[in-house]
């Protein structure tokens, strides 16, 4: 099993290989959307295939914690409710940075560990994650989260050196496909692993941005009451972009729907927002965050907790690229940590 620890795919077998994954079950990848934005969809043709982008804007979580989904249907009446038959469909991840690997495995552990999502579970099992470098721009700072590079949480992982990719296996289901397969791949030799390490070392000496994460949280907890908060809540929006587009917030919010019959209905669980007004308010019209800089505060101090043993932010530097009121989140972050005024 050593020997497919690190193998070798030459860049002129890509397109047997996208269609070895093919086989394997349907293709979802970054595609170009408009001049800037990529978006994971279902392909069928590896020229539609964008592999040299920074950032998709929804993150791929979107296939395993759908934004909006029917949990069950239910009848008063008879007193019963239905779930709706999960789909036996095979998917298949393809170019995945990891970042947002870093992040599926985070949204593992609240999803599966202590309570089990059936829906989660079933989908990440038939699930296959082909992960890809990629070249930070101006707005990544995984290198400082620690999720520049990913170890666990694929099956295959692609990394660009040249005219080849060094694939390193990360499961069952990846050696799987490389012994189903064993046309596409090579052995590792020295020159390959040689050329991995520049290549990588390359890359991490590329980020231009970088946040110091040590003793965060506790810098984060003793600017409770600094300006900064007030300074960012009035130029928020309150519209909830930065936690649409982040990989690694796992809120979400359920309500009932009952038909004209009221007797049945459907629930209903969509992704949710604190950054939004409601998302404090609670019995008795009570609100914890009523208002914009509780609620960037909240945000801050969520993004900087470190509850499940890992950040709960990847670096990847959506909610900075899609703020609508140009936020940058490393800037609130290093006035957070007095590094800027």
């Amino acid at each position: 099993m050593a020997e497919l620890l690190l193998k070798v795919l030459g860049k002129e077998k890509l397109p047997s290989f996208f269609d070895a994954l093919k086989d394997t079950g349907t293709v979802f990848a970054p595609v170009k959307q408009g001049e800037k934005t990529h978006s994971f969809q279902k392909v069928d043709s590896l020229d539609t295939v964008e592999l040299e982008y920074t950032r998709t804007m929804i993150p791929p979580k979107k296939l395993f914690i759908a934004p909006e989904e029917t949990i069950f249907t239910f009848d008063k009446e008879k007193e019963a409710y239905i779930e709706p038959e999960e789909s036996s469909e095979r998917l298949v991840l393809f170019g995945v940075h990891s970042c947002d690997i870093h992040a599926l495995n985070l949204l593992a552990r609240v999803f599966l560990e202590e309570f089990t999502d059936t829906l989660y579970s079933e989908r990440r099992e038939r699930t296959v994650i082909v992960g890809l470098s990629c070249i930070p721009d101006d707005f990544c700072f995984c290198k400082s989260t620690g999720t520049s590079f990913a170890s666990d949480g694929f099956e295959l992982f692609l990394h660009d050196i040249g005219d080849r990719y060094i694939v390193r296996v990360g499961s069952s289901k990846g050696y799987q496909i490389i012994n189903e397969n064993p046309e596409l791949f090579l052995d590792a030799g020295d020159e390959d692993i040689k050329q991995f390490k520049v290549a990588e070392n390359e890359r991490m000496n590329s980020f231009n941005q970088s946040l110091e994460m040590t003793g965060l949280q506790d810098m984060l907890d003793i600017s409770y009451t600094d300006p900064v908060w007030k300074e960012y809540g009035d130029r928020c929006l309150g519209c909830g972009s930065c936690n649409m587009v982040c990989p690694r917030c796992r809120c979400y919010d359920v309500q009932d729907y009952i038909d004209l019959n009221l007797t049945t209905g459907e629930r209903v669980r969509r992704w949710y927002s604190c950054m939004l007004q409601d998302h404090g308010l609670v019995a008795g019209g009570h609100n914890f965050r009523p208002s914009a800089y509780e609620r960037i505060r909240n945000r801050f101090n969520c993004k900087g907790s470190m509850r499940e043993n890992m950040p709960n932010c990847v670096g990847c530097g959506r909610c900075s690229v899609y703020c609508p009121a140009d936020i940058d989140f490393l800037e609130v972050m290093k006035k957070v940590r007095g590094e800027l005024q």
